[in-house]
């Protein structure tokens, strides 16, 4: 029934220009308004692939506990190491399945080679080594 339907996710920010700024500039996305929907202080992420991620403001957001976008690197160190310089701060994880190395880096779980971070919102985000 909805295998045709051309879905997407979304996720709430505190504030949109922040996010706007973060999401563009920061992590270097394509950061649109949704058609349709100019003018309602909205963004599109219009990820590699087609993919679409609507961003929408919400006063009293509280952040999930668990990761809300995944992004596919050829490289999780370079890319972390890059966005250090844009002033990114990783997670740092000691305890539990996904424990991570100074630079905030997982590598000997039972996934990917991949770091987590957070949006000025607190959304929790991650990189990860994309096998080819």
């Amino acid at each position: 029934m909805l295998k045709d339907s051309k879905a997407f996710s979304s996720f709430a920010v505190t504030d949109i220009e922040k996010a706007r700024r973060f999401y563009g500039q920061t992590l270097g996305l394509d950061v649109t308004e949704p058609p349709g929907m100019e003018g309602k202080d909205l963004l599109q992420l219009n990820l590699s692939g087609g993919g679409k991620v609507l961003v929408y403001p919400k006063p009293d957001h509280t952040p999930a506990t668990f990761t809300v976008l995944n992004l596919p690197v050829a490289d999780v160190e370079r890319t972390v190491d890059a966005l250090r310089e844009r002033k990114v701060q990783f997670e740092s994880y000691s305890d539990g399945t996904f424990k991570t190395d100074a630079k905030g880096i997982s590598r000997n779980g039972p996934g990917p080679v991949m770091a987590w971070f957070r949006d000025p919102s607190g959304n929790i985000l991650s990189i990860l080594e994309e096998r080819r």
